[in-house]
């Protein structure tokens, strides 16, 4: 079979009409890409910001042009892109001269989040997530009542394999503590940012308590899961809940006690609380519990009667073997050429290394098995260098 163009690319070097009768002068960068009678036109801020690479969405029957709900944190601009149309509603973005960690992207913009995110928000909506080579460890949900030694099993396994589990840095809009410090405690932001990205959908989970917000942005967990390590989100069952209804891939823990009595006895145990506190935590603590056990949400339950047992059960659930090491598994960033042509094969994208005094080289990048996908990391890429004979 041979090589065909991916799609036509139109660069929309002399401006383009916007539907109102207004002239609009794109930069020369921009790319637009046609799906059914809809152009996608990438490139430019998004929302007026310089940071971000914008999308706009040309409707060919009305030409009336909209500015998209756009989710996920995007790519920042460059000097120039070359875009694929893929399947399941997904554009590749390959950009041009780009770090190894910042130059594969997608733009989802029929896939089943954004379906649902556009139900949801009653607009279009569009949302990027960065492309990465190798796959990673599913992030574990570990949900359970306040005393249920949740936490001292998380300790068991950050102390017994370092170097293969980590936590997200959660965001919160309230003033730092004494010692405490932005990035390693928490992401200590302002509440109007806060909000914002909340609504453009770069958290998985947030709360308000006492007028702060509280949050798990999605990049906070994918930076951990790029290191290298399994994400540990420790959240309650209304987190595990908003969790289960993102894109993320996770796996769904939920820790009980024995029985109600004995949890009483853990949370006297540990004289730190007066009587109402206790109380409280105790009616908490019953209606998580049936919460945790009739939602849906959680794939696994396991019963904390014996800690050692417990943590066993954990290790069993997470598949790690006592007697044989555990590392992180690798996500790497892909190295482009600065200059190249891209054509699309079946799943294979050949990017063909262009300009004088080069090797000529060719890279193919396997999209056969992706996984993952907006408003995170798209993961799977399989890529392959095919030296110039």
């Amino acid at each position: 079979m041979g090589e065909a163009p991916a799609f036509f690319v139109t660069h929309l070097e002399n401006g383009y009409t916007n539907g109102f009768g207004v002239k609009s002068e794109p930069k020369n960068r921009d790319t637009s890409v046609q799906i059914g009678d809809r152009s996608f036109v990438i490139g430019g801020n998004h929302e007026g910001n310089p940071l971000f690479l914008g999308v706009q969405i040309h409707d060919i029957i009305t030409n009336k042009w909209s500015s998209p709900t756009v989710l996920g944190t995007g790519p920042k601009p460059c000097k120039g892109y070359s875009a694929i149309v893929l399947k399941k509603g997904r554009i590749l973005v390959i950009k041009k001269g780009s770090a190894s960690d910042d130059s594969i992207w997608f733009l989802e913009v029929d896939t089943p989040f954004v379906r649902e995110q556009r139900k949801l928000l009653g607009r279009e909506v569009v949302a990027w997530s960065k492309g990465v080579r190798g796959n990673a460890e599913k992030p574990i949900v570990i949900s359970g009542p306040s005393g249920v030694g949740k936490g001292t099993l998380i300790s068991m396994l950050m102390k017994e394999f370092p170097s293969m589990f980590g936590f997200s840095v959660s965001h919160t809009t309230r003033a730092p503590r004494c010692m405490e410090k932005s990035g390693v405690h928490y992401h200590f932001t302002d509440k109007t940012v806060m909000e914002k990205e909340i609504k453009d959908g770069k958290f998985l989970e947030f709360a308000s308590v006492h007028g702060n917000l509280y949050g798990t942005s999605i990049e906070s967990v994918e930076v951990v899961t790029d290191s290298g390590k399994r994400c540990i989100l420790d959240i309650d069952v209304q987190g595990a809940r908003s969790v289960k209804a993102s894109s993320l891939d996770a796996i769904f823990i939920f820790v009980c006690p024995p029985s109600m009595k004995e949890l009483e006895d853990r949370l006297r145990a540990r004289g730190t609380e007066t009587e109402e506190q206790i109380q409280k935590r105790l009616r908490n603590a019953e209606a998580e519990i049936k919460a945790g056990k009739s939602s849906g949400i959680f794939e696994h339950i396991l019963y904390n009667d014996n800690l050692e047992e417990c943590y066993k059960n954990l290790k069993n659930l997470l598949g790690i073997d006592d007697h044989a090491p555990v590392n992180g598994v690798e996500v790497e960033g892909i190295n482009l050429p600065k200059e190249h042509t891209v054509t699309k094969m079946e799943d294979k994208i050949l990017i063909q290394e262009t300009g004088e005094g080069t090797k000529k080289n060719m890279i193919v990048l396997d999209l056969s098995s992706i996984n993952g996908g907006a408003p995170g990391r798209t993961r799977g890429i399989d890529l392959d260098t095919v030296k110039s004979s």
